[in-house]
């Protein structure tokens, strides 16, 4: 990336979108998801982690828990709001880390960065052996993308909003894309799915829905992965591939 990378990243976090009520509740979901495969103890690296939404989370599984982000508004506040933990402010693929960890936690950060396969490849050397890989990115296939297609707001599940460019989304999985890019790195799939059963957009929901129906909508979106508005990978990576 370049310097004009981390000056986008600076405009995002002066006007970022992160903190609307159905986006706060995306992500605590996601950590429900995270949290099946994560212990108290564990050293936990997360990358991206914009306003905290999802370091608040982690932070009870490890207090001293390690950042990278390179917005500098993001990480001046994440520490003054969470003082006991690591923040490296840096773009991912500049980042050189000797620690390693029992877990790296990657919420919607694949779809931002230029080459998703080199930093797969990359956090392999900053993991423990057995260590996980916590992964969730929006879904292509997200059932409001389909309805929108058909509407003709969209002419493609593929093709970004308003709010994916505003926030430097470079692509937008489908499930078997996310899956192949871990695969193709050599890491086994621990587990995969989705959440969040997303019918409309979330200034619809966020008109009218309460927060019961939210969550059960989040909660029913695991019934049904390949329509869901998110989709999820927790990895590891293979034994003849840990680096050491």
């Amino acid at each position: 990336m370049t310097n004009f990378s981390k000056n986008k990243l600076d405009l995002v976090s002066e006007n970022s979108l992160y903190t609307t009520p159905t986006n706060i509740e995306t992500i605590k979901y996601s950590f429900t998801i995270f949290s099946r495969f994560l212990k108290s103890n564990m050293k936990i690296l997360e990358l991206g982690p914009a306003e905290g939404l999802m370091t608040e989370e982690l932070i009870k599984l490890d207090p001293n828990l390690t950042v990278i982000e390179a917005a500098s508004k993001f990480c001046r506040d994440l520490s003054a709001k969470f003082p006991s933990i690591k923040v490296y402010q840096n773009l991912f693929e500049e980042v050189k880390m000797t620690e390693k960890f029992d877990a790296i936690i990657l919420g919607h950060v694949l779809e931002h960065v230029e080459n998703p396969l080199n930093i797969l490849n990359k956090i392999k050397s900053w993991l423990q052996p057995n260590g996980v890989v916590c992964c969730a990115v929006p879904n292509a296939r997200s059932i409001h993308r389909q309805i929108a297609v058909e509407m003709g707001l969209i002419t493609s599940i593929f093709e970004k909003s308003e709010k994916d460019i505003h926030h430097g989304h470079l692509r937008i999985y489908t499930p078997e894309l996310l899956n192949s890019e871990f695969i193709g790195n050599n890491y086994s799939i621990i587990s995969r799915g989705g959440y969040w059963l997303k019918p409309i957009s979330d200034g619809q929901i966020e008109k009218s829905w309460t927060n019961e129906m939210i969550q059960a909508f989040m909660k029913l979106g695991e019934q049904y992965p390949d329509i869901a508005g998110e989709i999820y990978i927790i990895a590891k990576v293979n034994e003849k591939d840990q680096r050491v």
